[in-house]
């Protein structure tokens, strides 16, 4: 069974931004599009409103948005397979459930509400923080958007933890026709010296050295099949929230993997998720790795 993209709209300008790249991304990998728009508009609404002629008005709206969606969605592309869905739930909560049943869900960077100037909605970071797909933020500028820098930038962490990661952007680069930037950030503590025999009295080249392995282990696998895919490596001395925020500036999609805890909290997103998440100039990819 083919799993869907699902894409949260409720009809502010982030969510139609990010339909329209929901829709570019269903093109690009022959996947169909689930558009869901969740509302709590049914509790709030009088019993002697839905018993009148009248239909009530949050319903309303919720037809008028999707219909709004799904419209744009065939102008954009006709050729894309779209299905919709209006739930009577809180967006976290419907999000999280259709995330079991899809291959990606995509948000935008925010939504609408008392807290639209927030960085990033809290909804977006809720589900990026406990789905179980893959969850892309819409975000970035206008390049990063439109997909012209021609690059995915990964950020490698843990090879034994990041794996679903590597794939997800391997996939995303052949499906793309582009290049592959796996970036390993790395840092020299002050003062530090090493044993290793061949590079004594020389810490940031052990550093660096090792960051070059990780990456090396990190792609090795995944590299031999997608042999088309442009690898470029970098590994880049300082904190790693800084320097893939700075990166992204030239790149069309940031993948970060993220671990999967045993708790009742689900994923925990650490520093470097929580910075591209705000921060990034092309839209977020968090990819969860199974326990």
């Amino acid at each position: 069974m083919v799993r869907p993209l699902v894409v949260g709209v409720d009809g502010s300008d982030a969510s139609f931004l990010a339909l329209d790249w929901a829709v570019d991304e269903a093109a690009r990998h022959g996947l169909p599009l689930r558009l869901v728009y969740a509302s709590r508009w049914e509790r709030y609404e009088e019993v002697a409103l839905g018993l009148s002629l009248k239909r009530p008005a949050g319903e309303v709206l919720a037809d008028n948005i999707v219909g709004a969606a799904v419209e744009r969605t065939g102008l954009h592309n006709a050729a894309v397979d779209v299905s919709t869905q209006v739930l009577g739930d809180d967006p976290e909560s419907v999000l999280l459930r259709e995330a079991g049943h899809a291959s990606a869900v995509i948000v935008g960077s925010r939504g609408r509400g008392a807290f639209t100037g927030l960085l990033l909605g809290s909804v977006g970071l809720a589900v990026a923080a406990r789905a179980r797909c893959p969850v892309i933020v819409v975000r970035g500028d206008k390049a990063g958007l439109a997909g012209t820098h021609e690059r995915v930038l990964l950020g490698v962490g843990d090879p034994a933890e990041d794996s679903e990661a590597v794939r997800f952007a391997f996939r995303e680069a052949a499906a793309r026709g582009c290049a592959l930037e796996a970036v390993r950030a790395w840092r020299c503590p002050a003062h530090e010296t090493t044993d290793h025999p061949l590079l004594a009295g020389d810490p940031e080249r052990y550093h660096e050295e090792r960051a070059s392995a990780v990456l090396d282990e990190s792609l090795k696998e995944t590299a031999g099949a997608y042999p088309t895919v442009r690898i470029r490596r970098a590994t880049v001395e300082g904190p790693a929230h800084k320097v893939l925020a700075q990166r992204s500036a030239a790149a069309d999609l940031l993948v970060l993997g993220a671990r999967r805890r045993d708790s009742r909290l689900g994923l925990q997103l650490g520093r470097v998720a929580h910075t591209a998440l705000h921060h990034a100039e092309c839209p977020v990819a968090v990819v969860p790795q199974p326990a």
